[in-house]
């Protein structure tokens, strides 16, 4: 039998974390939602800027994330930066806990997406960026786009 592959969708990334964080490794997981945030994330209005993901009793929860109230909801509507649970293997999340005891570093969300029907989120172990770094990054890239530039130039 084939497996059917499933269709993703973006809704939202953390820009900021590729800027602020070298990403180690990326992980997925399912989040733990309610009916009306999910009909908030289907609009978009979702924003991962200065969220994280924390480790308490062996489960994962990510923290800062904000999903604004859906507009048709009423009482059934949740605090927009509520603490979320996340939906990980046991053993992944013991390897996680594991890397951020020794090695100092952090997990940070990545991007959220659909997959089929389901929410998903990318959650990367991250250690953080040197202002160095970041000049280094930023004067990469700048050159990538001079390049790319002369040469779009060159063809016409």
């Amino acid at each position: 039998m084939a497996q059917v592959q499933k269709d993703t969708r973006t809704i939202a990334q953390n820009k900021k974390a590729h800027h602020e964080y070298f990403v180690l490794e990326s992980f997925e997981a399912g989040i733990e939602l309610c009916g009306t945030e999910v009909k908030s994330v289907r609009a978009g209005r979702v924003n991962l800027k200065d969220s994280w993901c924390s480790i308490v009793g062996g489960e994962i929860f990510v923290n800062g994330m904000h999903i604004s109230p859906y507009e048709q909801g009423n009482i059934f509507n949740k605090d927009p930066l509520r603490v979320r649970r996340l939906l990980m293997h046991k053993r992944e999340i013991n390897r996680l806990y594991g890397h951020l005891k020794q090695d100092g570093v952090s997990i940070i969300p990545l991007s959220l997406y659909f997959k089929g029907s389901r929410v998903k989120m990318s959650v990367g172990l991250c250690k953080g960026k040197k202002l160095y770094d970041k000049r280094a990054d930023m004067a990469e890239r700048s050159a990538k786009r001079d390049i790319e530039r002369t040469i779009k130039e060159q063809n016409r």
